[in-house]
């Protein structure tokens, strides 16, 4: 407490035996009389409170003591090497970002996380050298603040977790056709989100570099409870990706994937106006704007044949699951798995999905299965684009892996 404290007492350095602090509050604590200084100290285990008593708060603790600028300043030197900077909860806004950045011509990764930013400015002519940005923790007014930093030249991985943000957009490119917007982007994180229509996902295939996604937590991935099926979707929608949600998309989970995702609408293409015939094929703009990757599939693969659409099972999987024993026979030191499969997977997407559980490195599977009824009688598994219950499987069986 301080009977008369000093003019200009408030943001004022302070030293109390060997604990240096920085005033913070200047004023009436009630229902104590007099005027009170409240102080944060520089060691964080000093202290009782964060600058609230008794419910109200008198002032607040930042992480980082920066005062930042208000007004551009003049560019100096003593940062022209700094590669790395890290303004993690200093309640720092993209404003002040903005006008300090033309004295770190050099950097390379910027860490901005929980500093209540919601509004973005276009950065011109500062932090071209950027390659990471990390916005997590930030409530974004909504999504298009994205399209004012999509132009940084240089950026390859962008972090978004828990930003809030309900929808992605590039509305400067059409169904199939790649976006100018983010042109390095290779690594994109968007965990924790609002995230609710599958729209987005198909935006993001207009990111020419993007090769990595992280995107738990979105109400979109609700729509589909089956993850297996989640994840071969997002898989056909992006052609790029390779890294989906820190797992690797090897070639045959991807093959699998779009081959599936051809079969699985086909239906819905014929009936929207599609056709085997290359004149006659012209599905509706409704259509391609759910599906805006289903032209470029049927030119890799060919069209859905008739037959393959025949007594279609519907995406939400509700056929009958299979309990099957997973073993691998040229290494009998791994342990047998048991997993529960739709017994309209393909031979396809259940090589895909050994190739994450088993961890096997990058080679051609062979795949069998050994009746528990017909002891010692085994049947490969030689189409990879026939279902499981083409060959018959049934609970209690077991899949021999081979590689």
């Amino acid at each position: 407490m301080a009977a008369s404290p000093p003019s200009g007492a408030l943001g004022r350095r302070v030293l109390c035996g060997t604990e240096y602090a920085t005033v913070r509050y200047v004023g009436c604590v009630p229902p104590t009389a007099g005027i009170w200084l409240g102080v944060e100290w520089d060691n964080p285990q000093r202290g009782k409170h964060d600058g609230t008593y008794e419910g109200t708060q008198y002032f607040k603790c930042n992480e980082n003591k920066i005062k930042f600028p208000s007004t551009s300043t003049s560019v100096s030197g003593v940062f022209s090497k700094l590669r790395i900077l890290a303004l993690n909860q200093t309640e720092v806004t993209w404003t002040e970002v903005l006008l300090c950045a033309p004295g770190w011509p050099a950097l390379e990764e910027l860490y901005l996380t929980s500093n209540n930013i919601a509004v973005l400015e276009r950065p011109d002519n500062v932090l071209q050298t950027l390659k990471l940005l990390d916005l997590s923790d930030n409530q974004l007014l909504d999504g298009n603040q994205l399209h004012l930093i999509a132009h940084l030249p240089r950026l390859e991985q962008l972090i978004l977790r828990n930003t809030g943000i309900s929808s992605i957009h590039f509305p400067d490119a059409g169904f199939g056709c790649k976006t100018k917007m983010f042109p390095a982007l290779k690594r994109l994180a968007i965990n924790d989100n609002k995230i609710s229509q599958w729209s987005s996902i198909n935006e993001l295939d207009k990111l020419p570099s993007l090769w990595s996604l992280q995107c738990h937590n979105n109400p979109f991935m609700d729509t589909e409870k089956n993850p297996e099926t989640l994840r071969q979707l997002i898989i056909a929608k992006i052609s790029q990706l390779e890294v989906l949600n820190k797992s690797e998309i090897l070639p045959a989970e991807r093959k699998g994937a779009e081959l599936d995702y051809r079969k699985i609408f086909g239906n819905d293409w014929l009936a929207a106006g599609g056709n085997w015939n290359p004149e006659k094929n012209k599905p509706s703009e409704e259509f391609l704007a759910a599906h805006p990757r289903y032209p470029s599939l049927c030119l890799k693969y060919g069209a859905p044949e008739e037959g393959e659409l025949k007594g279609q099972q519907p995406l939400t999987l509700k056929n009958q699951l299979l309990t099957l024993t997973i073993k691998c026979p040229e290494k009998p030191e791994q342990k047998p798995v048991e997993k529960k499969l739709p017994e309209s997977m393909t031979v396809q997407r259940v090589k895909g999905l050994l190739y994450r559980l088993l961890k096997i490195p990058g080679s051609e599977l062979k795949l069998s299965y050994e009746s528990s009824k017909l002891e010692g009688k085994e049947v490969e598994l030689d189409n990879d684009l026939k279902p499981l219950q083409f060959y018959s499987i049934e609970n209690g069986d077991c899949v021999l892996v081979r590689w």
